[in-house]
Order: C-alpha cells, then sequence, then structure tokens
C-alpha cells in the first residue's frame, strides 16, 4: 500500500486522507474497505508529531499489528515516540529527512524484535560526534 505523499499535511491522520497512490500492483481491500498491506509511505509531508499513529495505522489497514515497513522520510517529525516501539512487527523504518535532534531517543527502538533497516540521515543528530557509533548498537542494520 502506498499511502499518498506530498500532501504538505502536518497532521498525521490527514495524511491518509483520500485514495492512496497505487503502485504496480493494484490495491487490495477487505470488507470493511481497509488495505491489506503491510506497508504504508506517509513520506513528503509536514508531519510534525505520532501521537495519532496507531490510530491512522488500525483505521487504514486490515492488520495493523502487522505493519513491517513504514516510511515517515522527509517530513518534520523532531522525537522518536513511544508510539514507534508499539510497532512490534516493525522491519524497515524510513525517518530520514526529519529534524531528529535527540541521540538517545533512537535507543528506544532497540525493543522492536525484527528491525533491522532504519534510516537517519538528514536529521540533526548527524552532528553528534557519536551518531554511527550508537545507531549500530541499536540496530542490526542502519542506513546513514
Amino acid at each position: 500500500s502506498n499511502c499518498e505523499s506530498y500532501k504538505n499535511t502536518s497532521m498525521l491522520y490527514h495524511s491518509v486522507q483520500g485514495e492512496p497512490t497505487s503502485g504496480l500492483r493494484p490495491l487490495k481491500r477487505n470488507s470493511e474497505m481497509k488495505y491489506q498491506s503491510h506497508s504504508l509511505r506517509l513520506n513528503n509531508n509536514n508531519i510534525t508529531d505520532l501521537h495519532d499513529l496507531q490510530k491512522t495505522v488500525s483505521d487504514f489497514l486490515a492488520e495493523p499489528l502487522q505493519l513491517a515497513w513504514l516510511d515517515l522520510s522527509f517530513n518534520q517529525i523532531t522525537h522518536i515516540e513511544h508510539v514507534l516501539c508499539e510497532l512490534r512487527e516493525l522491519r524497515v523504518l524510513y525517518l530520514h529527512g526529519n529534524s531528529i535532534f535527540i541521540l538517545s531517543e533512537v535507543d528506544r527502538l532497540g525493543v522492536l524484535p525484527h528491525l533491522h533497516t532504519i534510516t537517519l540521515h538528514g536529521n540533526v543528530i548527524e552532528a553528534n560526534k557519536a551518531y554511527r557509533w550508537s545507531l549500530s548498537l541499536t540496530c542490526r542494520c542502519i542506513m546513514f
């Protein structure tokens, strides 16, 4: 599933209103008209926080607990919020091109048992000299 990007919205829930952009394969829906996908793209918006992420994922996806790939790149996110740690099946997380500035918040993602890829380049934390070393302890594969 490919949620519409480039909507220039700052509210997470508003970024998934309307019809998502279809990729190479047609989007499938269940009887409740929720998308049967384990991925969600919310990139290229002006999202600033993730407080309603669980509601957004639950309202949009047929199997919200199976979300494995989440693209939040190129937004205005400043913190790695605890709500991301509730996505227990998350394997890939794109956060590059945001405004994350507290390096220690990255450690929160260490509780995700399947997370193997995270992108954080283009965030303020890159200026921290311990950036690469800290990330290598948190995840198994980091895209700098």
